[in-house]
């Protein structure tokens, strides 16, 4: 029996050969989901991604650090599918894909384990990002039906020592090191990152850090791994603009360097954040016919947030309570929500591998997750504290009074899983899962009402079809189902307050083409997701009650018509020579339908772009020996402000250039970068969240220039 051992160190090797020689050619290609293997967090293993049956983007660290991204949210430059979802500078980064905006309690993954992302991810320790789009419900057992996010994180490899400085404009600096090495079996690596923010936005200071550790070792046909991560981000958050009145302000007269968070007595949002996880890989067979590993894969996280803001919210002058006023005044509230803790804990058990039954080789991942969430908060503040205006220079006072009270939660699930492909001939493959979770959650106030507690239990099936038509190209077609569970209001003008409403079961069906070549790399995918949507009816007569559910008149919240997300993505790649190519686009079709309430049949979701287009290029300059120029255009279509579509945002178009240059001193290799983005400042609405019953308007960042310099050993 061979060793588990051998087949990782070889793995590390080929990986330590190819940085080599990536460093000796010292060109750059643009990449993003080429690569060789499906994202770790689809449960199919080492099955080239080429060859999946489902629609992926795995962007690396590279790629991250030749277009200066430094955040999650930043990801929406370099793939069409993902879009901007309420991303607050300084705040927890929200996406959307494929129209869907994630949740950052169900939709999130480190190291294909669920995590909570309501928090500030740091980027210093992780390999690469991978995004899964679709319902994925045989991956997680809820969740909302975009897609789900995985960090990777760095692991060990032979040798690694790498130091970097990087500076952007206005004047945030950051260092960061990593380094490790594999010494008779047993292998380390550690990487530290530390951060000054200062960013061209007005009074949004602040500082942040990351340490993370790992290691590795081989014991028989054992291979274990740990690592851990500790991290904190302190800085102020900014607000969003807004409708005045019924009008979109013109983004050329808005400055987006104003913070409107910027009182005396702002405070700075806190994320602080510790994770650790243990795998045990123990191989029990590994021959011509057979290769089957079980894996034991845990991990704790623990997030602790101090959220604070002087939060612009309605005009009450006006009684509207979704914008700001007509003459650019708004309602000032200090909201404080201190020690916020949420703990995460995850354990899988999985059997998986390669093995011949019924005549038919089987490649099968089959397991149980455990997982367990807990939040606690205290009360907190949510004040009006007076009128503030869009120039940013209102000043009010503080009103930090514990007022309102918070919601604890706890939630346990089991479920258990089921992935096999099966080759069918030499052109043929079926791939086939199924996922069956046991959900129980719980919630109450901090003051001990408004309890509630419900169970359910849902099984999500998954199945796709692939067909090889060349060497080089590949159609398939899937189906799968996603589950989001949830509860009405526990409000008392809710007849059904806190009862648990039917598990809301999405669907997708997937037609998709891909191919791969030397040259050139593309792929084509058409997409229909169906999910339920829920509305608040009159308890009486059931007919649909928009904005005038109150105590005298008792509102049922049930569920009610479909969303509907119809869409074609593209994407490209095209190497020739010292030049590359890389883009992507995506056509949406969302839509309500089906609602009781004929008003808002047809109507389109808010802050969904009905296109987008992303490109980046890449030009290694022939006569300057190691020189790379880089450019990045980014376009969106309008953006629905309001739920009733009475107004939207223009689309918008973004221009973003940088170089790399890759220098060899003796044994050392320095990497140099510059960059510019938004180059021609262009002035535009980025997105249009309608978040917490509010429509909120958030400009593109100024031109922002941004530099750094990488030391290799």
């Amino acid at each position: 029996m061979k060793s588990i051992c051998f087949a990782v160190l070889g793995a590390f090797s080929v990986v330590a050969s190819s940085l080599l020689h990536a460093q000796e050619t010292q060109r750059i290609t643009i990449t993003g989901s080429a690569t060789p293997q499906a994202p770790s967090v689809s449960g199919f293993g080492d099955t080239p991604l080429q060859r999946a049956p489902f629609s992926a983007t795995v962007i690396d660290q590279r790629a991250l650090q030749d277009a200066g991204i430094s955040s999650l949210a930043d990801i929406t430059r370099l793939d069409a599918g993902i879009t901007d979802a309420y991303n607050a500078p300084g705040y927890i980064s929200q996406l959307a894909v494929r129209g869907f905006t994630l949740d950052n309690r169900f939709n999130f993954r480190r190291d294909g384990l669920p995590i909570n992302a309501e928090t500030v991810i740091g980027q210093a320790n992780k390999q690469r990002l991978e995004v899964l789009k679709g319902t994925s419900g045989l991956q997680a057992g809820t969740s909302a039906p975009g897609g789900l996010v995985n960090f990777v994180v760095k692991r060990p490899r032979e040798r690694v020592r790498e130091a970097s400085v990087s500076w952007a404009q206005d004047g945030t600096l950051e260092t960061a090191f990593d380094v490790g090495a594999r010494e008779g079996g047993i292998g380390w690596r550690i990487n530290a990152d530390g951060a000054r923010l200062d960013p061209q936005t007005k009074n949004a200071r602040g500082h942040r850090w990351l340490a993370a550790g790992a290691v590795d070792a081989c014991v028989g046909n054992t291979f274990v791994e740990a690592e851990v991560e500790a991290s904190r981000q302190s800085q102020p958050s900014v607000p969003g603009f807004s409708l005045l009145g019924s009008r979109l302000p013109n983004a050329n007269d808005i400055d987006p360097r104003v913070n409107l968070n910027n009182q005396a007595w702002s405070l700075p949002v806190v994320f602080a954040g510790r994770t650790g996880s243990l795998r045990v890989t123990h191989a029990l067979v590994d021959n011509a016919e057979r290769q089957i590993e079980l894996v034991a894969h845990g991990m704790r996280q623990q997030l602790k947030n101090d959220d604070r803001i002087a939060f612009p919210f309605g005009c009450s002058v006006e009684e509207a309570f979704d914008r700001y006023c007509s003459d650019g005044s708004f309602d000032y509230y200090d909201f404080r929500s201190d020690d916020e803790r949420r703990t995460s804990d995850a354990l899988d058990l999985a059997i998986k591998g390669r093995a011949q039954l019924g005549g038919l080789t089987h490649r099968f991942n089959a397991g149980v997750l455990f997982t367990r969430y807990v939040a606690r908060f205290g009360r907190q503040a949510f004040n009006f504290v007076g009128s503030g205006t869009i120039d940013g220079r209102a000043v009010v006072p503080a009103d930090p009074t514990l007022t309102d009270e918070n919601t604890n939660r706890d939630e346990r699930s089991t479920e258990l899983h089921l992935q096999d492909m099966v080759p069918l001939g030499a052109r043929w493959s079926l791939w086939a899962g199924l996922r069956h979770t046991r959900l129980d959650r719980e919630s109450v106030r901090t003051d001990g009402s408004r309890a509630t507690q419900y169970s359910q239990s849902f099984t999500t099936p998954w199945i796709a079809l692939s067909h090889a038509l060349t060497a080089q190209t590949q159609a398939y077609v899937s189906a799968g189902q996603g589950i989001e569970s949830d509860v009405a209001p526990n409000r008392a003008r809710y007849v059904n307050a806190g009862e648990a409403l039917p598990a809301l079961k999405s669907r997708q069906v997937e037609l998709g083409v891909k191919h791969a070549s030397e040259p050139f790399d593309w792929r084509l995918a058409a997409f229909d997701i169906r999910r339920p949507a829920t509305g608040d009816f009159h308890a009486g007569d059931g007919a649909a009650a928009l904005d005038d559910c109150s105590d005298d008149d008792p509102c049922l919240r049930r569920t009610d018509g479909t969303a509907s997300h119809r869409g074609i993505e593209a994407e490209a790649e095209w190497r020739a020579g010292d030049f590359s190519l890389r883009g992507s686009t995506m056509l949406l079709r969302a839509r309500r339908g089906g609602s009781s309430n004929a008003a808002v049949n047809g109507l389109q979701p808010t802050n969904v772009p009905t296109r987008s287009l992303k490109l980046q290029a890449a030009y290694n300059v022939a006569a300057v020996q190691g020189l790379a120029l880089i450019g990045f255009v980014t376009h969106e279509g309008r953006r629905r402000v309001v739920p009733d579509n009475s107004v939207s945002t223009p689309g918008w178009t973004r221009i973003d250039l940088g170089a790399r240059f890759t220098q060899r001193v003796g044994e050392q290799t320095l990497v140099w970068r510059l960059g510019v983005d938004n180059a021609t400042d262009r002035r535009a609405w980025q997105e249009a969240p309608y978040q917490f019953g509010h429509a909120y308007l958030y400009p593109l960042a100024p031109r922002t220039l941004h530099a750094s310099l990488a030391l290799r050993l």
